[in-house]
């Protein structure tokens, strides 16, 4: 099986930008808003992707923030990283598309720009223990699977 990116259904492909490397010794494709959107102070948004990723079953897509956007602006993700299961691909509640949840720990508003690089997706392999067990099947999208 192959690793790649494809736009969720329901979008224009024409208006998604399908991720890149910066150059060649890069490990992440960027990930772009497909919004336009301001994050006050304290504050959390979500901003879609418009895209999913396929994968191998022992591959996972680490997603992080830009360090840009870390650094210069005071932005990180909601839940530090993001972890994309392979699974995750056209699950039926969003066909699997790759949402980017920012928050502003900084003391200013700060605005997102439609099509701006927010976000960078690392494909990883990942070991299991010899004794694997699964508690069931994702049911849905973020958070889907399982509770506590």
């Amino acid at each position: 099986m192959s690793r790649y990116f494809e736009v969720v259904k329901g979008y224009d492909p024409n208006s998604v930008r399908l991720p890149t490397r910066a150059s060649a010794s890069s490990a992440g494709y960027d990930l772009r808003s497909l919004t336009e959107g301001d994050i006050a102070p304290g504050e959390t948004k979500i901003f879609p992707t418009g895209l999913k990723a396929k994968m191998n079953s022992n591959e996972v897509l680490i997603v992080t923030i830009r360090s840009s956007l870390g650094i210069k602006r005071h932005l990180s993700l909601a839940n530090g990283i993001g972890i994309i299961d392979a699974d995750y691909f056209g699950n039926e509640s969003n066909d699997g598309e790759i949402l980017v949840a920012i928050h502003n720990h900084g003391q200013s508003l700060a605005h997102i720009q439609k099509g701006e690089r927010i976000a960078q997706g690392i494909f990883l392999n990942y070991l299991t223990t010899d004794e694997d067990k699964t508690d069931g099947t994702r049911s849905g999208g973020i958070g889907s699977s399982g509770t506590y």
